[in-house]
């Protein structure tokens, strides 16, 4: 299978002045804009045409795909998120690198249960595994295209990946000032919740620098600040007597946790440092304000005036992952889940520490398909990630936030014409500069030649990202027996047998649980 990867820097184009905070680690897009609510291509309605990806020019008379119901070549109408009308040509979304959908369905079924469909987002899934894709030399990203055919006639996966620099190379990060704020409501009191962020928060705080700060906010029925930000130098006992007095008491006061919380941040926020909030809990708001709306109000006032932006960390086999992921997609910040101490170790011992700087702010990728050579498309997942095609170069139109180290997978399926050959797609990727705020680009292309493999015949990276599509989109659809929504889709069984053969030959622990989930998941339908 053939890739084809080309750097197209556009540079500086125009310089924004604009207040905002270096964030953590990558972040969803969905935060409001300095001017307003951001507008999705679901609820954008207009008349003007989307702007293109570089050197891909449409026509006058194309119009833009607006996220509605739509008519395909049949004329029957489709639903919008199967695949997109002839003749727009044009996909495009804000950067996610959120994971908690796929960890916490892995939770659900090592109980023996089937996770809500509505809680599965198939992007979570896809970004959850490591790529091997080229990485720049500085800030930014690298495009690489490349895809290959499915088992049904005329369909194939294409694949694109964004990267950023290697996380070894951030050189000298920024200070932190994170303030986390804890959930000790009676329901955190079950194993795996409060026992495992103590001990992680244990072992994070013995990892940050001498010139880091922590602040300890916890919350039940009240909210309440234990520690103020402290910078941590000699100071480092006092954060592990603060976490060591963490005990469950009452019920969930989630908006009072998440506004103190803020108010701490507020109050402690370091100029020059990376200020985020990290809100550990299972998100079962009971108490007080459990509005979503009002809670995310605050948070998106905060992100907008001082930068702060917010990390959730989902804990817990009841788990509440839709306003979870509302309040980080606010916050300008991304969700985990975590569900053992292994995962546990890996977001609070590696990830945070190591990844406390920002290398892109406001990332948006946009994906120009050829009509000449692509009848129709479907991009699976980012359902609430999509942006309006003429909004792609609008830098007021909040994107997403990513660090060192991190890459983001897009799928899309692609039905190609019969007999097309040559310029399948253009993928671009747009992002400010975290300090100057100057707009830069990248652009990566890929040919109908490179479709001449089959997905399970690819290399090790595609056929894992198939995997997980696959796996999410069957049980999303929910699952009936006879194979999901995605063209080629297998029966659940033989996924099963295809991830064991790709776990085996690659070695790798992580595609070892995704094979372990698809099992579990076969059982249970």
């Amino acid at each position: 299978m053939k890739r084809y990867r080309t750097r197209r820097p556009i540079g500086a184009l125009l310089a924004l002045t604009a207040a905002g905070g270096l964030l953590l680690t990558g972040c969803a897009g969905g935060g409001d804009a300095d001017q307003g609510t951001k507008e999705s291509a679901a609820d954008s309605r207009g008349d003007s045409v989307p702007m293109p990806a570089p050197d891909r020019p449409r026509d006058e008379g194309e119009q833009r795909y607006d996220g509605g119901t739509a008519t395909g070549e049949s004329g029957e109408t489709e639903d919008s998120r199967e695949t997109a009308p002839d003749p727009d040509h044009l996909s495009t979304f804000a950067l996610d690198v959120d994971t908690a959908s796929y960890g916490y369905a892995r939770r659900t079924l090592s109980e023996g249960r089937l996770p809500d469909p509505s809680t599965v987002r198939p992007e979570e899934f896809v970004n959850s595994f490591r790529q091997d894709y080229d990485r720049p030399d500085g800030d930014g990203f690298t495009v690489t295209v490349d895809g290959a055919r499915t088992d049904e006639e005329d369909w194939s996966l294409v694949r694109v990946g964004l990267a950023t620099r290697g996380a070894e190379q951030e050189g000298e990060r920024p200070p932190a000032a994170l303030t986390f704020v804890i959930d000790i409501s009676g329901s955190m009191a079950e194993p795996g919740r409060l026992d495992l962020a103590k001990e992680s928060l244990g072992t994070m705080t013995d990892r940050l620098r001498d010139d880091d700060s922590v602040a300890l906010v916890t919350f039940s029925d009240e909210a309440e600040t234990v520690l103020p930000m402290t910078r941590l130098g000699d100071r480092r006992g006092r954060v592990h007597d603060a976490i060591d007095s963490l005990e469950p008491t009452d019920s969930t006061n989630l908006g009072a946790g998440v506004e103190t919380g803020y108010d701490t941040a507020v109050e402690g926020r370091r100029e020059g440092a990376t200020n985020r909030v990290v809100l550990v809990s299972d998100a079962l708001a009971n108490t007080g304000d459990t509005d979503a709306d009002a809670i995310l109000e605050r948070i998106a006032d905060e992100r907008r005036e001082h930068g702060i932006t917010l990390f959730g960390v989902g804990v817990g086999s009841d788990y509440g992952d839709a306003l979870m992921e509302r309040l980080a997609d606010k916050g300008d910040g991304h969700t985990t889940y975590v569900s053992d101490t292994e995962d546990a170790r890996e977001v609070f011992s590696e990830q945070l520490p190591r990844h406390i700087e920002l290398t892109a702010r406001d990332a948006k990728a946009q994906v120009a398909f050829d009509p000449e050579t692509v009848a129709e498309f479907r991009l699976v997942g980012y359902d609430n990630r999509r942006v309006a095609d003429e909004d792609f170069r609008d830098d007021r139109v909040d994107g997403g936030e990513v660090g060192p180290g991190h890459t983001v997978t897009a799928l899309y399926a692609v039905r190609v014409r019969p007999g097309a050959d040559g310029h399948l797609a253009t993928a671009t990727v747009r992002w400010l500069d975290p300090g100057t705020r100057a707009p830069h680009e990248e652009s990566g292309d890929v040919e109908t030649g490179t479709l001449a493999d089959s997905v399970w015949g690819a290399d090790r990276g595609l056929r894992v990202t198939a995997t997980a599509a696959y796996f999410a989109d069957a049980l999303r659809a929910p699952y009936d027996g006879g194979g999901g929504a995605l063209p080629g889709a297998p029966r659940l069984g033989e996924l099963a047998e295809r991830a064991g053969a790709l776990a085996d030959s690659t070695e790798d622990p992580d595609v070892g649980q995704l094979a372990e989930a698809v099992r579990q998941a076969d059982r249970l339908t």
